[in-house]
């Protein structure tokens, strides 16, 4: 009787520490915790420089008043980034076009110093991105890179073979520019889930 009460007790007490250590198991992964915070607490975005495709300079505030989505690649990528790439493919097939530019945009932000502007324009006409809605873009300013990928929480490792593991999704600012929701990018249904109740 005794040893199961202390079971008992024992499971209590390892629910409990469970239950406060995932936020009311709402987070199981530290991906998981990296969209509750945002979710919870919307960031707003450095004002970082990007060069995109065709060699023009922009920030992330210049889209205020839309719907901006936003990835992280690199152009060298044959894994994750493919499917990114793929997935904001299917979602600007799939915007009608009168919301192409004035209600929603579309960034991708290479984080590898070696992409240059003949890399991203390649990586564009791969997945088909008209440039009026869909940018790909490099941050030239390495201390400014540095810190928007800490405010979206991108983790960059590079590998002994030039490549980087690193976390991909789909990540939403607002209209008023804040970070505020992050969605698996693969299916691509999640995003466009996402958008739609944008819209």
């Amino acid at each position: 009787m005794r040893n199961a009460i202390t079971i008992i007790s024992l499971l209590i007490a390892g629910v409990g520490i469970l239950w406060a250590g995932t936020d009311g198991l709402q987070v199981i992964t530290a991906e998981g915790a990296r969209r509750l915070v945002i979710q919870e607490k919307p960031k707003p975005l450095p004002a970082s420089l990007l060069r995109d495709q065709r060699g023009e300079a922009f920030r992330l505030q210049d889209f205020q008043g839309s719907n901006l989505l936003v990835e992280f690649i690199y152009t060298r990528c044959v894994t994750l980034c493919t499917s990114l790439g793929e997935t904001f493919e299917q979602v600007s097939r799939q915007l009608p076009t009168e919301a192409r530019g004035s209600k929603v945009n579309l960034v991708s932000i290479s984080f590898d110093p070696r992409d240059d502007i003949a890399d991203l324009n390649a990586y564009g006409e791969r997945y088909d991105a008209a440039p009026d809605h869909w940018r790909i873009a490099r941050v030239e300013n390495p201390q400014e890179l540095k810190q928007l990928l800490d405010t979206f929480g991108i983790t960059v490792i590079p590998d002994r073979w030039g490549n980087f593991e690193h976390n991909a999704a789909v990540h939403f600012v607002n209209r008023q520019g804040y970070l505020d929701t992050i969605v698996d990018h693969d299916p691509p249904s999640i995003t466009m889930e996402a958008l739609w109740k944008r819209l």
